[in-house]
């Protein structure tokens, strides 16, 4: 058997579970009414279509979604945009399981609770390997390196990593290794995160992407399962297996062109939601959505086209426009608008983010704001200009960006 069919074969052999059950509080007011992943990301996406879309592209076809807050928005869009993509007479499915209560009287408590809850699936399905991912990370990853690199270094565990810099490591695993990249040292959340090698100012950061050997994940939640822990991967089990002496290593996620780290965003905030938006708007956004060798799938609704109608105040620049806009002779720039937004004459909406069927109305002024589904902004209104006066009326970030809430009436 040549190598690309063993790899093709461990491929058929393995299982996804994704943790898509946090309630993302620091996304708050976005998640009040929905799950983390399942809140909009680029326009026409969800944030956990990005980590779907790598597993289809890597031909990894049995998925359990971990479920748990707010789960019913988050199955709505399962069913609406992933599961025709899934043919169940050939082994193929995607899941959607919430806290069931089999191996404990209780919800989720943590990452590797939510795994030990679930062991059943594994005792009844009995894959070789279980792909670890999480539901609301944004990045394009091909996991058959990830598994061929597993595979070589005969691991227990593989971790997927890359460089960041420090001062982003404080909410971040931190992993030392050795040349062979055998994890020797692991940190969650350091508040003095340890720098690389010969590089002060930079991390070798977990990406809570994992590639476990089923035998020992399972002995590993089991174990937690009744020790005085956090019963987390990053906090409680990684680090054990690393005073063990268990074969864990550290995958570097490199872009396969250029060898250089690759994009990859924990969408963890307010801000960082709004930054790596607004990094999509960039005339070449590091994040390629339009790479039709490794597409990225969801549910994208049934709209008409965007539509701009011309006037002497049209201005549209460095902005995404989804499907079923309209645009009336209004200046947007640097902007991302989600599937049925309308923009009317006179209109300034600038480096903001409109969820869908937002209707900004005739002279409003917009600037820094996130404006959650369905709000209408009343003509003439102002939000982003002021941020003491908006702090009166809506969450205004660190960063001093307005986040307006869905449900809203504004008058």
């Amino acid at each position: 058997m040549s190598e690309s069919e063993e790899l093709a074969k461990l491929i058929r052999q393995s299982v996804v579970m994704i943790l898509a059950g946090g309630q993302g509080q620091r996304l708050y007011p976005l998640t009040r009414r929905r799950a983390k992943p399942a809140v909009r990301f680029g326009g026409t996406y969800r944030m956990i279509d990005f980590t779907l879309s790598n597993c289809v592209n890597s031909n990894l076809k049995r998925i359990h979604l971990l479920t748990q807050y707010a789960a019913s928005s988050l199955h709505r869009h399962i069913r609406r945009g992933w599961l025709d993509m899934f043919a169940e007479p050939l082994g193929e499915f995607i899941d959607t399981i919430p806290p069931q209560k089999i191996f404990a009287e209780r919800w989720y408590g943590g990452t590797a609770d939510a795994i030990y809850q679930n062991l059943f699936l594994l005792q009844e399905e009995r894959p070789a390997r279980v792909f670890l991912l999480s539901g609301d990370h944004v990045y394009k990853m091909n996991y058959r390196r990830l598994l061929a690199f597993h595979e070589t270094n005969q691991a227990d565990l593989t971790l997927a990593c890359l460089p960041l810099p420090r001062q982003r490591c404080t909410q971040l695993g931190v992993v030392e290794c050795d040349e062979e990249g055998r994890i020797t040292g692991f940190v969650e959340k350091p508040a003095d995160p340890h720098p690389m090698p010969g590089n002060e100012e930079y991390c070798l950061a977990s990406m809570g992407v994992y590639l476990w050997n089923t035998e020992v994940l399972a002995r590993q939640v089991a174990e937690d399962a009744t020790a005085d822990s956090t019963h987390d991967f990053g906090r409680d089990i990684v680090p054990k297996m690393v005073d063990q002496g268990l074969a864990a290593y550290a995958y570097c996620f490199s872009d396969p062109d250029t060898d250089q780290p690759a994009y990859w965003r924990d969408i963890g905030s307010l801000d960082v939601y709004w930054r790596a938006n607004m990094d999509l708007t960039s005339p070449l956004p590091k994040l390629d959505m339009y790479d039709s060798a490794w597409p990225i799938y969801g549910d994208q609704g049934y709209h008409p086209p965007a539509k701009i109608v011309h006037g002497q105040q049209t201005s549209l620049n460095d902005s995404l426009v989804a499907p079923g806009c309209i645009i009336s002779a209004a200046t947007v720039s640097h902007c991302v608008l989600s599937p049925g937004v309308y923009v009317a004459e006179d209109a300034q909406v600038a480096q903001s983010i409109l969820m869908d069927e937002v209707q900004v109305g005739s002279g409003a002024r917009l600037q820094k704001v996130i404006v959650d589904e369905g709000v209408t902004i009343p003509p003439g209104y102002h939000i982003g200009l002021d941020p003491e006066a908006d702090k009166k009326k809506f969450v205004v970030t660190e960063e001093g960006i307005t986040v307006v809430p869905a449900g809203v009436i504004l008058d």
